[in-house]
């Protein structure tokens, strides 16, 4: 068995198995180097992080395909982690560009991926319902082509648009598993009753729930007793990351001191994880 069944075998038992495990999300290969240290057991790129470590926006639109999968490929040699990916809107309207999307993922080495319903058009910014299903369902048919098993995550992003239809959001998550998706994902889920209804209604299949979110403070064992099965914090960590940076420079420009560098992890504990 080569080294990305083995990846895709184990990311596919973290599902399967009783309870919830958190999917990090690095930005970059360094990042996640750090994560796999910490004894994450898999990890997922981040559109917003990749973004804001290029200077632009999340989106809109900024980044290709080709640019995810260069920094995704980064992200998969750096560790022996199982990687998932964004893929944003799989970077097309078309079913047909979902599917190709897949594939071209598949042969960046990553042994899943995510396909949204967000059109990235603020005129309409969610695809119809008939046409989001069959992006869905031509994203999974690739994904069943390979010679491994490819978890594909399918998103409905209704409540990251100012669309609160927790209605309409959980029939395209149904509509969605029934299309093929292996894990289902509504980022911007903020209570109990939102989350236990989700994983609820598309049960059996695994729900990925979004956290890092400020105003919601779940632990992982709250979220295990709703059901989820998977946590992602999105680009939580990568503004985590921004946050210290920016604090740390106000205090150097504002102030003229320098004690952000009490808090800065040590020279030499950084060269030797990214000398291994």
């Amino acid at each position: 068995m080569d080294v990305q069944t083995l990846r895709a075998e184990a990311f596919k038992a973290l599902h399967e198995r009783d309870g919830a495990f958190v999917v990090a999300n690095p930005w970059d290969a360094g990042s996640a180097k750090l994560l796999a240290s910490l004894g994450f057991e898999a990890l997922a790129t981040t559109s917003a992080g990749l973004a804001f470590t290029l200077g632009r926006p999340d989106a809109e639109g900024a980044m290709t395909l080709e640019e995810t999968l260069v920094n995704a490929r980064s992200i998969v040699d750096a560790t022996a982690l199982p990687v998932t990916a964004d893929l944003e809107n799989g970077f097309s309207d078309l079913s047909e560009g979902c599917a190709q999307a897949i594939l071209q993922a598949a042969q960046a080495g990553l042994v899943g991926a995510s396909i949204e319903d967000a059109s990235g058009k603020a005129e309409a910014p969610i695809y119809d319902f008939g046409l989001a299903v069959e992006r869905v369902r031509a994203a999974a048919q690739a994904a069943r082509s390979l010679p491994f098993p490819f978890t594909l995550c399918a998103r409905a992003e209704n409540l990251l648009h100012d669309r609160p239809d927790l209605d309409d959001t959980i029939l395209r998550l149904q509509a969605y598993a029934e299309a093929g998706a292996d894990v289902l994902y509504a980022p911007g889920l903020r209570s109990i009753d939102e989350i236990r209804a989700v994983v609820q209604a598309v049960a059996p299949k695994p729900v990925n729930v979004l956290m890092g979110l400020s105003g919601v403070p779940l632990s992982v064992n709250q979220l295990e007793d709703l059901g989820v099965r998977r946590i992602s914090v999105g680009s939580s960590l990568a503004r985590a990351a921004y946050g210290a940076l920016e604090r740390a420079a106000r205090e150097i420009h504002r102030q003229g001191t320098f004690g952000y560098a009490e808090q800065a992890l040590p020279f030499a504990r950084l060269n030797d994880l990214f000398h291994r």
